[in-house]
Order: structure tokens, then sequence, then C-alpha cells
């Protein structure tokens, strides 16, 4: 049977989601690559067509077809139709969880549906390199992509405060200093540094809760806590992180440490622009695939054993690195990791 991807959403996720996925078909042992757009418009026309001319195939809601005509856009398919051709759903919009109930759970030929960022509840949480081994073809129909700063988290604490499965995790407490909006993005920013509120008793933000539930599924029960800010950049989010671990640590063990993971980079720069410029300059649609760049300088150990530091999120890189894996894996699980190869160039070890 064809292997075909069908991406739902052109969002900041979803557009150089489908890019990448038509630009490694080959590699991947991707048939087709779909994707779904709601709305016609002429401000997008440009980037649909752009999409189609990569050689990805366009669905539309039904009674939308003559007013994507209209734009000289000519569709494949309707929405129904592509997602009962699909192998693998896609959802980069905010409304996977209303998706799964209306349209989702009645499908029968997906193999699996992913959900991005926010939609607590869609599926079993997912970051590549983190959770792999947590992953179950018999049971794991639906799974929920974490957050771009979730994926930054995550991945301090599996390499710095982890070894062969094993938590060393006393405290774990991050601050998210988070970008007003996307490049892309016109609503939203703010004028001056703005603060979140604690929403969770145990957790602080969501941020930590993700992270704790993406931990629980290979059983881990971890004290995290998260704060966030909004800062009036568009560049990148950061984050500060303390982990208070139950042995004696120093920032030469850690640089180690870092150094072992082949997803995350390091960095001498100590300026989003900076590394936002590095990834514009030679990633793929502006993105480098790394789980997170760290940047050296900022590393520093307290009362010897509380390792604390700056890192910043690659933009939404990790998470689409995520979804192409967990698609990957929903289609060919024995060779995922093998296809994930193809896109090596994207994930920097230095910045």
């Amino acid at each position: 049977m064809s292997k075909i991807v069908h991406v739902v959403g052109t969002g900041t996720i979803g557009e150089p989601l489908i890019s990448l996925l038509v630009h490694h078909k080959e590699a991947f042992g991707i048939d087709e690559v779909s994707f779904m757009k709601r709305t016609p418009l002429v401000s997008e026309k440009s980037k649909v067509d752009a999409l189609m001319s990569e050689g990805a195939t366009l669905a539309v809601l039904d009674d939308r077809v003559d007013a994507f005509a209209e734009l000289g856009h000519k569709a494949s398919y309707t929405a129904e139709e592509a997602l009962a051709r699909a192998s693998v759903v896609i959802d980069c919009t905010p409304a996977g969880n209303v998706n799964k109930e209306e349209f989702y759970e009645a499908a029968s030929g997906p193999k699996g549906f992913l959900a991005q960022g926010s939609e607590l509840g869609f599926g079993k949480m997912y970051a590549r390199g983190i959770n792999d081994e947590a992953l179950d073809t018999a049971s794991d129909r639906y799974l929920h992509i974490v957050s771009c700063n979730t994926h930054n988290i995550s991945s301090m604490i599996k390499t710095l405060g982890m070894s062969d499965g094993v938590s060393h995790l006393v405290d774990g407490r991050f601050v998210m200093l988070r970008r007003a909006n996307d490049i892309s993005q016109n609503s939203g920013f703010v004028p001056s540094p703005t603060v979140g509120v604690h929403t969770d008793d145990r957790f602080g933000t969501h941020h930590a809760r993700d992270a704790h539930h993406l931990f629980e599924t290979m059983g881990h029960d971890l004290p995290l806590y998260s704060s966030a800010m909004k800062l009036n950049t568009q560049y990148m989010h950061s984050m500060w992180f303390s982990l208070t671990l139950d042995h004696d640590v120093t920032v030469d063990d850690a640089i180690d440490l870092l150094k072992s993971n082949r997803r995350i980079a390091l960095t001498h720069k100590v300026s989003t622009n900076e590394v936002f410029s590095f990834g514009r300059d030679h990633g793929y649609h502006g993105r480098i695939l790394s789980q997170a760049v760290v940047p050296i300088e900022s590393l520093s150990v307290r009362n010897g054993n509380e390792l604390v530091g700056f890192c910043f999120t690659s933009q939404d890189g990790n998470s689409l690195l995520s979804s192409m894996a967990a698609s990957l894996w929903m289609l060919c699980p024995d060779s995922y990791t093998d296809r994930l190869n193809a896109l090596r160039p994207l994930m920097f070890q230095e910045v």
C-alpha cells in the first residue's frame, strides 16, 4: 500500500513540515505528501503555490474547491478524501483534540495521528530522543508532539540529569523566556516584558507539567517547576534552568554530556539574534533541527551539585524533528531511526 503523510494546517509548523517531508520523501520511503488548507486567502496564495510546486498535493473542504480554483489552486482531493487515503495524519492546528473527536476517531484508513504543542490529552506525549522506548505499535495510534519549549526542558533533563534510564534529579526549575510571537505572525506581540501566571500548584506552568508527563511514559515521577514570561522579541525562545542532582558535577562534566548528545548544539554565541541568524543562513526554512542550543559560557555550578545555565530553543525545529520521527515510526517502526539519518545535516552540534 502507498505510504501517504497528510498534514493538516499550513502555519508556523505545518508549512516547513510539509516542505521537509516532500524534500526527503525518497529517503523517508514516503509515496505522497498531501496537505489540508482550510481557508482560501489571497495573502497566502504564494505559500500554497510554493508547496504545490515542490510536489505536495492540496486538499480542501468540498464546499471551497471553487474558491481555491479562483486563486489558481487545483485541489487534488477533498478534505474527506485526503483523510481516507492517508497513512499518517499530522495535525498542525490548535484544534487537534476537536478534530480527533469530530473526524479522526471515525477514520479507519490512517495508521496513526499526531497533534502538536498545546493539545493535552490527544495521545501519548512524544519527543524524539527522549521517550522513543515508550512507543508501542500495539496501542499508540495517537501521539502528542510536545511543544518546542517542553523539548528544551526535556533534553536538558535527560542529558544532564539522567544516565542509563536512571534519574539523578533532585529538583528541576525552569524559567521560560518566550518570544512574543513568530516572525510570520502579526498579532500577539507585546510592547514590553510580560510575566506569566502560575496556573498549576505543582508544576507552575504547562511546560514543566508536560515535561513531567513525557517522562512519566517511561515510569519517572520528576520534581519539576517552571515559570514563563514573554519578551518583546520575535527571534527565539530562551530558557534558564537549574538542575539539582544527587551527586556533585562540574561544568566540564556538563559540557562532555552535552557533546555526547548529537541532538543538542553548543555555542559561544550569547544572543538570540546570532543563533537565529545561523538558523536562517544554514537551516531549512530557517530552522535547525537541534533539540536545544546551549551557550557554553552560561553554564555554572552552585553548591557542588546544582547545574545552572541558559539554552535557546531552536525555534520549532525540535517539534518538526519529532513530528517526522513519529510519522516514520508509524510507517516503518523497525527502520525509522535509519531513515531519519537524512536529517543529520540539519542537526548541528555547534552553532
